[in-house]
């Protein structure tokens, strides 16, 4: 099967999408299936090799300048053509990281607009690739925010689409009440012939179909997996003599709930036994959350704990593989609704036990891996008992970890993901 999987840039960020969508090209090619990732906006970041081709579609440079200046859009092409390079749109990425979802809701509705909107040319490129150079048997949109392209599509391909919803809700929330009630319009109205939707999660699946207004019965959950490789053999052992490390591996935001997690940390330190516990965080920090970082630095300062924090950024596959292999716990206790948690495949593929809110995907993934428990959200008296738990329960804890360890090699590979992919694609063509 020859199959397009069009991706978009999170503007040099390590996303969860992002690297879903590289690991799923990946798989599906190794499974001797034609699958090229191709990428919109941004060149996608991610810490595997990079599976997405080098040219950029509806580059967001162009797609800044024909919305905000309608005299752009009658320029001839060759005198733009170079802000479509990789070097442009990566150096652009690093202020687009600046930017609150909020203050996106007029270009958001202009891309969903399609051929009634002023990114009808950079669409009209795509699609042109899409027919005349790849030919796809089906294509694959890695979100709903890019459905403003799909209608233009069906006029050229009669393939089936498939939409994939792996956190859109989240870009959507931050928009400004007015422009979300029109976004959601305009993706029901573009995917209103797409054969498919998949979502990360069955939770996730069922809110989305809410979410939208579409109904569920259009919906396939496929969780994500992972590429194992240079993942260890063994599961995780605590290192006897070294003060328990307790690790945070996510994007550096409020969603993701850091800012609980210190405070469920700074509670345990003051607990008989636990003085020495270690508080590891990593993970991408973008310019519109430098504020908030600084805020949690200045929390830990104020209480006097710093020594027992530590930053890790770890950007490249090899940091994180580091950065996990000294942790003996983990949590990213999200407040979001968490579609993926790929973070906690990583996590287990250590054999490290998780401490996880009930909420969004987390239920369901720790019940399918046995690989942590569950406490309540939000609440950092009720994470810090569930820490404590595994803490002073180094059996248990062990038995949790060594059951997700075998659960993500058994259920939550690359391979699984693209296997199960598969199989729905073919169930619609």
């Amino acid at each position: 099967m020859r199959v397009a999987i069009v991706t978009a840039g999170a503007a040099g960020m390590i996303c969860g999408s992002c690297l879903n969508d590289n690991t799923l090209a990946r798989a599906l090619v190794g499974l001797g299936h034609d699958a090229l990732l191709v990428p919109t906006y941004t060149p996608i970041t991610t810490d595997n090799p990079d599976a997405s081709l080098k040219r950029v579609f509806m580059g967001g440079v162009r797609i800044y300048l024909e919305q905000k200046y309608g005299w752009f859009r009658a320029l001839p092409r060759w005198s733009t053509a170079w802000l479509d390079s990789r070097p442009i749109l990566n150096l652009a990425g690093k202020f687009a990281g600046m930017t609150n979802y909020s203050s996106l809701g007029e270009l958001t509705l202009s891309l969903l607009a399609g051929d009634h909107g002023p990114h009808k040319q950079e669409m009209k490129s795509l699609i042109d690739f899409l027919a005349d150079e790849v030919q796809p048997d089906l294509v694959h949109f890695s979100n709903a925010l890019i459905s403003g392209i799909i209608p233009m599509l069906r006029e050229r391909l009669r393939c089936p689409i498939v939409v994939e919803l792996q956190g859109d809700d989240i870009f959507l929330e931050g928009l400004l009440p007015s422009h979300r009630t029109r976004a959601i319009e305009a993706i029901r109205s573009n995917c209103s012939e797409v054969a498919r939707f998949h979502a990360t999660a069955t939770d996730y699946s069922r809110y989305m179909a809410e979410y939208l207004g579409i109904g569920s019965n259009r919906f396939r959950a496929i969780h994500p997996g992972i590429d194992l490789a240079g993942f260890p053999e063994l599961p995780h052992r605590r290192k006897a003599g070294q003060p328990l490390r307790l690790g945070y591996f996510a994007r550096i935001c409020p969603e993701k709930g850091l800012d609980t997690l210190i405070d469920a940390w700074l509670l345990l330190r003051q607990r008989p036994g636990l003085e020495n516990l270690v508080l590891q965080v990593g993970g991408w920090l973008g310019g519109a959350n430098i504020g908030y970082w600084r805020k949690q630095i200045a929390k830990v300062h104020q209480a006097g704990q710093s020594a027992g924090f530590l930053h890790r950024p770890s950007p490249t596959l090899a940091d994180k593989l580091a950065f996990l292999a000294d942790c003996d716990l983990f949590s990213v206790p999200a407040r979001m609704r968490e579609p993926k948690g790929i973070y906690l495949l990583e996590a287990w593929a250590h054999g490290i036990p998780a401490i996880q809110p009930a909420y969004g995907s987390f239920p369901e993934l720790i019940e399918a891996t046995g690989g942590g428990i569950l406490v309540e959200r939000e609440n950092p008296a009720s994470l810090a008992d569930g820490i404590e738990r595994l803490a002073r329960d180094e059996t248990l804890a062990a038995q949790l970890g060594a059951a997700g360890f075998a659960a993500v090699r058994r259920d939550f590979d690359a391979g699984r993901m693209a296997r199960e992919t598969l199989q729905s694609y073919q169930e619609i063509s």
